[in-house]
């Protein structure tokens, strides 16, 4: 696994959140994903409750910006720090972001590993 093969699904993935298209983002999953919302709970039990969290996305959030960096990665894993600002569309409010993806990426660019910590303010 190179870089660049980390770097596409990033930027896809992310790309994909900024447009509020949320099935191009669930595009960028293995129906098999292992995917954490947050470090402490645990993984979706399947890709349908993985989809109840992005379908949601467009109704509640607008005015997405977004940078990454990836931090380290080898053949098995990758560890990408992530900035956003968006505005929750019911409230008004502006959030600032600040989290780290650890994913890992089939050789068909899909992410079949995603765990993501976070802080908003």
């Amino acid at each position: 696994m190179n870089k660049e093969k980390y770097e596409n699904w990033a930027k896809e993935f992310m790309e994909s959140w900024k447009d509020l298209d949320w099935k191009k983002t669930l595009d960028t999953l293995d129906k098999d994903v292992k995917y954490y919302e947050n470090p402490i709970d645990a993984p979706c039990a399947n890709f349908d409750e993985v989809t109840n969290l992005w379908n949601v996305v467009a109704d509640n959030q607008k005015d997405i910006s977004y940078k990454f960096e990836i931090l380290s990665f080898n053949e098995e894993t990758c560890i990408i720090n992530w900035q956003m600002t968006r505005t929750m569309t019911k409230t008004d409010t502006k959030q600032e972001i600040d989290g780290i993806f650890q994913v890992s990426v089939n050789d068909e660019g899909k992410c079949t590993y995603f765990k993501q910590w976070r802080f908003t303010k």
